[in-house]
């Protein structure tokens, strides 16, 4: 996965259209200063990691055993 730059999200908002983001708003996803926990790069990254979890190996969650 490479790294989300300001560029991109740029090229996206203004092919898609769908919202206007602000530059700002999208510098703030790019390089969060605002205070936000999980930054959008990082979250991205955990969704990756989550992607390439084999689920054939994870059991139904009704079998897992109630603590």
């Amino acid at each position: 996965m490479q790294k989300l730059d300001k560029k991109t999200l740029i090229g996206i908002r203004d092919q898609l259209a769908s919202y206007a983001w602000e530059d700002a708003e999208i510098a703030e996803l790019v390089d969060p200063k605002l205070g936000i926990i999980t930054g959008f790069q990082e979250l991205l990254e955990q969704l990756e990691c989550l992607r390439k979890i084999d689920l054939g190996s994870t059991p139904p969650a009704g079998d897992i055993p109630a603590k």
